[in-house]
């Protein structure tokens, strides 16, 4: 998540206010005027602002836990977010481990707690002041940041160490983050039934409608969470042999160009042209480049001769992840690449079109003809499934 305006940075992570954060600050500055009875209103509003502002501090601390934690594992953290419903760190990429994960993961939940007791220490260090009223309220708020944030689904801490743990005991990331954010899921859907009850047969229980945010966007970010787990699983499962189009041409190298022409461009479609000759793939021909050579040489330049040289080629062998495969087509900024089999031979062409019909086909997800056919002459990926973002987010596991 980042939006909104960028205040400042923190140990040089870029920290960010969501236009939402407002909202709530207001809402909890109201909230916690209440909370100093005997002050005259205006004060009270002020210290109610200044407990708000020290909850959000909270917040950001509880964040940076995560961070650092995450920095001293290689990973890079592009932001911290303040929000409505707290904070995200935005960190590059996963931890190599699930021990690593797990780090991360409880990083944040132990600053809230060493949050608590330190502020329960002064609290009782100045018994009966506003200073302790004010610690004991922030002690409270960390206990419940740190107790709420361990409920064990996505997207919460819990969910994390969920994750982590699920990790370790199969091999596989992607089953912790599937299961993990299953309970997230059947947690949001608490929240919001929770909430329903409250509000319909508890006197005064509108206050139910917060419970009910809290667990809608729970069940929106954990569904989240298992969606850009499930592509991350097609990338890194699916080959690029089964998602490669197969509508190329071979081409004897030993024709000359003017008989390539008269025989294969005449027709409607145009596919690519790889030359062949004395059984072995040499390489393409782009019909374009034929423009730079002389019409009057074309009856006696062979195809073999205008080629680029498969070797010169961005390939990939059949057993390539499409993880890998897409990172090669954003790194290099090329539209295509050729897969190419164990001998030498071309199998096939990949571009972005081919990579998107293979993982919403996995995935059961529609994509119109249309659509992939736009994909096809745009050289981009469908609106919304941005497949190399997805991809860059695997390269560690790919190294």
């Amino acid at each position: 998540m980042q939006g909104g305006w960028r205040v400042g940075s923190i140990f040089g992570i870029p920290l960010w206010v969501d236009p939402s954060w407002f909202l709530i600050l207001l809402w909890f500055s109201a909230a916690n005027s209440t909370e100093w009875p005997g002050y005259p209103t205006g004060l009270a509003w002020i210290l109610g602002l200044v407990t708000a502002l020290l909850l959000f501090g909270s917040v950001l601390v509880h964040e940076l836990g995560h961070s650092l934690a995450a920095r001293s594992q290689g990973i890079a953290v592009n932001s911290i977010t303040l929000f409505m419903f707290g904070g995200v760190a935005a960190i590059d990429r996963e931890s190599k481990t699930p021990g690593g994960a797990l780090q991360v993961a409880i990083a944040g939940p132990a600053v809230s707690l060493a949050l608590f007791l330190m502020l329960t220490v002064v609290e009782r260090s100045f018994p009966g002041s506003s200073l302790a009223q004010l610690c004991d309220r922030l002690a409270d708020i960390n206990l419940v940041l740190a107790v709420f944030n361990m409920i064990p689904g996505l997207p919460l801490d819990g969910g994390q160490v969920l994750k982590a743990l699920i990790w370790k005991v199969t091999g596989s990331r992607f089953k912790g983050v599937r299961w993990a954010a299953k309970a997230g899921q059947a947690i949001g859907w608490l929240g919001i039934f929770l909430a329903l009850w409250l509000i319909t047969f508890v006197p005064g229980g509108l206050q139910g409608w917060w419970i009910g945010l809290i667990g809608w966007f729970c069940l929106r970010n954990a569904a989240s969470y298992e969606q850009l787990s499930a592509i991350q699983e097609a990338l890194m499962e699916e080959t690029v042999e089964r998602a490669m189009a197969r509508d190329f041409r071979l081409v004897d190298g030993h024709l000359s160009l003017r008989d390539f022409v008269d025989r294969y461009l005449v027709a409607a479609d145009r596919p690519q042209y790889f030359v062949t000759l004395d059984g072995r793939d040499r390489g393409r021909i782009d019909p374009e480049a034929l423009n730079v050579i002389d019409r009057d040489r074309w009856a006696w330049v062979r195809v073999v001769e205008a080629i680029e040289p498969l070797d010169q080629l961005v390939s990939l062998p059949t057993p390539t992840p499409l993880a890998q495969a897409t990172l090669l087509l954003e790194d290099q900024h090329i539209t295509s690449l050729v897969v190419v089999t164990p001998t030498g031979a071309v199998a096939g062409t990949l571009d972005r079109a081919d990579i998107a019909r293979a993982v919403t086909q996995r995935l059961k997800l529609s994509l119109s003809e249309a659509e992939f056919q736009r994909c096809k002459a745009e050289h981009c990926y469908p609106a919304g499934l941005n497949l190399g973002a997805i991809a860059r987010t695997l390269s560690e596991e790919l190294a």
